[in-house]
Formats: C-alpha cells, structure tokens, sequence
C-alpha cells in the first residue's frame, strides 16, 4: 500500500521560475502517478481514492495468495512473512472504511442542512 501525504504549507504562493503558483503546482505534480492527498487539478481527491483502493486490493490479493501457498505447505513462503501481509492488509481495509464512512456522514449532514 503507497499512500503518500504530502505537508500543506500555510505560506502564501510564490510565483516561481516556470509561471506557476508556487505550492499548490508543486503538490499536483508531486501526486503523478502516486496517492497523494491535498493535491489539485485532475490528479485530485478522486483518483487518490482509486488509487488507495486499488492498493488495498492488491494487498488483499497478496494475502490471499501467501496464505493459499502456506496452507500448501510451499517452503519458499514463510508463516512470518504470510501474517504480516495479512495485517497490512487488515489496516489497509480498516482505514479504507474509515475514509467511507467519514465521507457517507459528510454526505448526510450536506443534505441535512437548511438552505
């Protein structure tokens, strides 16, 4: 699992060199090809969450398939290594429901408040 947060700056933006607005371009481009929270533009809180579940899937398969090797008794994978992708599986699971659920009250109280 590669979820990566980057450190929000609370300065104020700088033009730089390439035309940019200094951190906020700095964070986008950062987040190419990687889960990166706090980003703007296309690579933006959608795709981080794909990403992050795409990952957590991928963990999960991992898990599964060290533990169908150790259940046949394969020597080449160790019990150690099987446990541990289990847990880093379980946390990755753990935190991506964590994310829903946040997102499921924020949707609720969004269509629960007053115009």
């Amino acid at each position: 699992m590669d979820l990566r947060l980057t450190p929000y700056s609370t300065k104020p933006a700088m033009p730089s060199a390439t035309g940019g607005s200094g951190d906020l371009d700095s964070l986008s481009r950062a987040g190419a090809g990687s889960a990166v929270l706090g980003t703007t533009g296309p690579e933006g809180f959608g795709t981080a969450l794909k990403d992050a579940l795409q990952s957590v899937s991928a963990a999960q398969g991992t898990a599964t398939g060290l533990q169908r090797e150790v259940q046949m008794e394969n020597p080449a994978v160790s019990l150690e290594e099987t446990m541990i992708a289990i847990q880093k599986a379980q946390i990755g699971f753990q935190a991506a429901l964590h994310v829903r659920n946040r997102m499921v009250q924020a949707y609720t109280d969004i269509m629960n408040m007053q115009v």
